[in-house]
């Protein structure tokens, strides 16, 4: 609990990450009051890593990150939630930074920037071009259509008030969960913030997104979020 009287859970939500999941459990440790696990089914020994470390398990209902994100609210006991990956592209280090804007009660909803914090991942291939196209194109019609000025709107490392992300009507299932909490975080009148936060390689294991399957689900949610 901070001098606010405020409590912090942190959600890291896995699918096989049993190589890093104890570092950023143990990483982000100082700066939460509980942490939540919310895991896939994973094959690996992720699960059993984290109950040793003495973190609360949860397991979604295996239909993608999004749901995984939606159904651990239920179960959080913390007034701000801080959601980190697993795979040690997030620096727990910047969840200080992060949940600042809320304790201060500038922000409702405050999202880490790899475009002002700078990615060691987010570029030099084509898959990496197209991605930073893409999302640099969801962002600049976010701030268009709310007239804020957001640099991106795609990293999964963000800190959100308990109460407000209830309100929310979240229903995404996969990644795109993402750009729909921060749409109608402004939709519904909430203060959205962002501060710069750095993005690493990940440390082991592999990307569990194919955006060749998913890049749809993108475009129809940001026409759906956007005018309806």
């Amino acid at each position: 609990m901070n001098k606010t009287g405020q409590t912090i859970s942190i959600v890291i939500p896995t699918l096989d990450e049993e190589d890093t999941i104890a570092e950023i459990i143990e990483g982000c440790k100082p700066y939460g009051d509980e942490i939540l696990v919310v895991d896939g089914h994973s094959r690996d020994r992720t699960r059993e890593v984290a109950e040793n470390l003495g973190v609360k398990v949860i397991l979604d209902n295996g239909k993608g990150k999004g749901e995984a994100l939606r159904h651990v609210v239920n179960f959080v006991n913390g007034s701000i939630i801080v959601f980190i990956d697993a795979d040690g592209s997030h620096d727990p280090n910047d969840i200080p930074r992060l949940v600042e804007p809320i304790i201060n009660d500038t922000a409702d909803h405050v999202s880490g920037s790899r475009l002002i914090g700078g990615s060691s991942e987010l570029h030099g291939g084509f898959d990496e071009c197209f991605r930073l196209m893409g999302s640099s194109f969801i962002t600049a019609c976010i701030n268009w259509r709310f007239k804020v000025r957001l640099s991106e709107s795609q990293n999964g490392f963000r800190a959100i008030k308990t109460d407000v992300i209830k309100q929310l009507g979240l229903v995404e299932d996969i990644t795109t969960i993402e750009q729909e909490m921060i749409m109608k975080t402004l939709k519904k009148g909430f203060r959205m913030a962002e501060v710069p936060t750095h993005e690493h390689e990940r440390k082991k294991g592999y990307s569990k997104i194919s955006l060749r399957k998913v890049w749809f689900r993108y475009v129809y949610t940001l026409v759906k979020y956007l005018f309806f």
